[in-house]
């Protein structure tokens, strides 16, 4: 896998968080096509063997590079609210990035997490709501927090809460996965073209190996 095709896969994260967050902000539930348990055990993913092993399997990015694309190519099914939560999420992973003491922090209490997955088998709710802590203790202190919208009677509940603040982690942590891998805001403007054909050509792949596998 090249560079080019690791930062669309890292956009295709970033984007179904993003979709996602939206989808249980609006609904309370999401669908088995957000994988959000993929999104999430990314998180706690930091020295893998592959790039695409961050993420299980790259049919978990799916529906993320299908959103990438209405965002990104010439058609009108642009969403402006998942716009406004990616560049949100993409402007706090530079400010991140420029503050290495808490990048440094951030990396010691995702380990923590790590061992209690790992060595005391925490419970995925468990896992979750510190996910939840993490995010709101290292992320939100950046900037301005990202305002989502959505039914109050779903945002006002703890495990919606959790999994919105757990899906914005995993979106970070995409971001700087994006950032490592070569990606730079000016090719939004200057490499459009080049990442909807790499995209669209990735959806296509996916979906017919899906499609051949049942």
């Amino acid at each position: 896998m090249n560079q080019w095709q690791q930062r669309v896969l890292a956009l295709a994260a970033i984007a179904q968080c993003c979709a996602a967050v939206k989808q249980l902000a609006r609904h309370g539930q999401l669908t088995d096509e957000y994988a959000r348990q993929a999104l999430l055990d990314s998180v706690l993913i930091q020295n893998p063997q592959s790039f695409i092993e961050i993420y299980g399997t790259a049919q978990n990015l799916r529906r993320g590079l299908q959103v990438l694309l209405a965002q990104l190519g010439a058609t009108r099914d642009k969403d402006v609210e998942v716009t406004r939560y990616m560049v949100g999420i993409l402007a706090l992973a530079r400010r991140l990035q420029k503050q290495p003491q808490q990048l440094a922090k951030l990396g010691e209490r995702i380990e923590q997490l790590q061992r209690q997955r790992d060595t005391f088998q925490f419970t995925d709710e468990t896992l979750l709501t510190g996910m939840a802590s993490t995010y709101s203790d290292f992320i939100s202190p950046l900037s301005r927090p990202i305002q989502i919208q959505g039914k109050p009677s779903h945002l006002q509940q703890p495990n919606t809460q959790n999994q919105i603040r757990a899906l914005l982690l995993a979106a970070i942590r995409s971001a700087i996965l994006w950032q490592q891998s070569g990606g730079q805001r000016r090719q939004f403007l200057f490499n459009r073209r080049k990442m909807v054909t790499i995209a669209h050509d990735l959806y296509v792949s996916l979906s017919s190996a899906s499609e051949s596998s049942t």
